[in-house]
């Protein structure tokens, strides 16, 4: 099970890495470099998924699984996301909003497909911090992402989705954020809660992935900055690991 991995680095204090992969961002003449890279990188979760996806995932998950042998973890913008050949899902409710779509309607209307098709689903509570812009997610949800400065809404949030029985606890500033989540509100959430933090939106250089580490990040999520310059791969994955050493 790919969360009792997450669970056994988690519990031995090592960092890891997620690879987001924006399906509808993606060229399929990146993927021998992207091959090459992930064997030689390693990245620890590969994440598939985005706010908006107007291409067949299905379809796009067969073919890159032909290429990648990492699991792929479906990162859904919606119940129209799911499909049957991921490995896992996390099932994403958006805890730092009040849209019921996103609380619970997507999930009630997926739930017995994986049921049925046995997928792994990794309940995460998915909180968005303010990035600096309005981002994709905010427009699709239509909620409004917590203050970047209130992190004490972060942590009363945190915990909440912890106490409801979330496995994985994420803030996220989007997609395309200004700016990533400030270390002060990280370290708040990191400190408050028992179950691994994922951070994202904003990591657009190995600083901003080792100041998240240092700041309480559990695992590191970057995408965005990956379809500018796949070698960054290499260097953040470096970054992450360098903690475990």
């Amino acid at each position: 099970m790919i969360y009792d991995q997450v669970i056994e680095r988690y519990n031995s204090q090592q960092k890891q890495l997620a690879f987001l992969i924006d399906p509808d961002k993606f060229s399929w003449e990146m993927l021998p470099k992207l091959q090459s890279i992930i064997e030689k990188a390693k990245p620890d979760l590969l994440f598939v998924g985005g706010s908006l996806v107007s291409v067949e995932i299905g379809v796009f998950v067969k073919k890159l699984k032909q290429f990648i042998s990492l699991p792929v973890i479906l990162y859904p913008g919606s119940s129209s996301q799911m499909c049957d050949d991921v490995d896992a899902v996390l099932f994403i409710s958006l805890i730092s909003g009040r849209n019921p779509e996103f609380l619970i309607s997507h999930h009630v209307a997926v739930a017995p497909q994986i049921k049925a098709k046995g997928i792994e689903a990794i309940s995460t509570g998915y909180i968005l911090v303010d990035g600096g812009s309005q981002t994709s997610v905010q427009y699709m949800s239509q909620t409004q992402p917590i203050p970047a400065d209130k992190k004490d809404i972060a942590v009363a949030t945190a915990l909440a989705g912890q106490y409801l029985g979330m496995k994985l606890i994420y803030l996220d500033a989007g997609s395309g954020a200004k700016t990533p989540i400030c270390k002060e509100m990280i370290t708040a959430v990191s400190n408050a809660i028992d179950v691994p933090l994922l951070i994202g939106g904003g990591l657009k250089t190995t600083n901003d992935v080792k100041a998240a580490c240092d700041s309480g990040a559990d695992i590191v999520v970057v995408g965005n900055i990956f379809e500018k310059d796949l070698s960054l791969i290499n260097d953040f994955c470096d970054t992450v690991h360098q903690f475990n050493k």
